[in-house]
């Protein structure tokens, strides 16, 4: 895995790292958010629950799971955290836009993408001139009115 660390761009800090289709790509995405999010609790003082970390973990690993199963060749992460949210992109090679399945109880695997949707504040995908890029957001407040952690109302 190639790591970019903590960059200012656009007034956002973001993080980057390639993780090829090598034996652990989707633990080494993990890993790579976990240490972004501490980061920016630790360096930057912006609180980072424990609810959102374990979201943004999830999203990461849906994400790089399917990069990883259906991509031929590397996958790029992305992580930014600016107004409020933390940014997650994920681009690879496959120019195949994934679509949400329909609901099927008697369905095993394949709700990734149901999954995403569900904990994102917003969710986009576009084709790239190589491949596609999915990109995610997720609240950095835990509460629904967009309150920060630990702000009493």
């Amino acid at each position: 895995m190639r790591e970019t660390r903590d960059q200012q761009l656009d007034g956002r800090l973001v993080m980057s790292a390639a993780a090829f289709a090598g034996s652990e790509p989707v633990a080494e995405a993990r890993e790579t958010a976990r240490r972004f999010l501490t980061e920016v609790q630790s360096v930057h003082g912006i609180p980072v629950s424990d609810h959102v970390l374990g979201m943004v973990l999830l999203v990461v690993s849906e994400l790089v799971t399917n990069a990883y199963k259906y991509a031929p060749g590397p996958c790029l992460l992305d992580l930014a955290v600016g107004d409020g949210v933390v940014e997650i992109s994920v681009w690879d090679t496959d120019p195949v836009l994934p679509v949400a399945r329909a609901a099927d109880v008697g369905r095993v695997g394949q709700h990734g993408l149901e999954i995403v949707l569900g904990v994102c504040q917003s969710f986009e995908v576009r084709r790239e001139p190589v491949g596609k890029r999915i990109k995610a957001a997720i609240l950095l407040a835990d509460d629904p009115n967009g309150y920060p952690p630990g702000h009493l109302a």
